[in-house]
């Protein structure tokens, strides 16, 4: 497979969120008066949309009390959640030889723009990407499918030409729904399983992977 542009999730590929998220839906589920699981078996909420997470976290489909979880969620995330954060190994290095080897590279995370920006300017990362692509906080685009559709009509990429990387189903399932390959990566939240399971097209089990596979000598 020949690309020339890489889409990178956020969340469980360039960095581990996992401190930051847990702890804010934990905040939230406690204002709420729910009794918040311990960190470790929240781990399958790092990825999908909040709302899909508080639904099912709340066992409801009430559109106003999941509204309300995402709000408390984002009063802890924007101030502290934000920054509990940290780079995986290797990321900045494998990032500039993509970029040194003359690929374009695109952030497309299901978190909001607002904070994805905010998480790529605290990392020292903006040089590394030609873009960074997230969710509206109305929630638009959080689907990675309507947003890998948002990033090629944007930056007008062909699909046949782009490869999306990431750690869990979502991402996959976003890939095939518009023809793009995909990377699977399984250092992330999602398990090669996962990955498989929904047609990663190859798997990555470090970030080093991801160079190899995307730049064939």
């Amino acid at each position: 497979m020949l690309f020339d542009a890489v889409l990178f999730d956020l969340d469980g590929t360039l960095t581990d969120p996992k401190l930051g998220i847990t702890r804010c839906i934990q905040y939230a589920l406690s204002e709420l008066g729910y009794k918040p699981a311990d960190a470790d078996e929240l781990h399958w909420c790092i990825g999908p949309p909040l709302k899909d997470s508080f639904s099912h976290l709340l066992k409801t489909l009430d559109g106003t009390i999941i509204e309300q979880a995402i709000s408390l969620y984002r009063r802890r995330f924007a101030t502290i959640g934000l920054f509990e954060n940290s780079l995986y190994p290797q990321i900045p290095e494998v990032l500039k030889a993509i970029r040194f080897a003359g690929y374009k590279t695109f952030v497309a995370t299901s978190k909001p723009y607002i904070y994805a920006t905010q998480i790529i300017e605290y990392f020292g990362l903006p040089l590394l990407f030609d873009g960074v692509y997230g969710s509206e906080i109305d929630g638009r685009r959080s689907v990675k499918g309507d947003l890998i559709h948002h990033i090629l009509l944007t930056e007008k990429l062909l699909p046949s030409t782009v490869v999306m990387v990431g750690d869990r189903s979502h991402d996959i399932i976003g890939a095939k729904h518009h023809h793009i390959a995909s990377i699977g990566v399984t250092y992330g939240y999602g398990t090669e399983e996962e990955l498989k399971a929904h047609g990663a097209d190859l798997i990555a089990h470090s970030p080093s992977d991801i160079l190899k596979l995307i730049i064939r000598k």
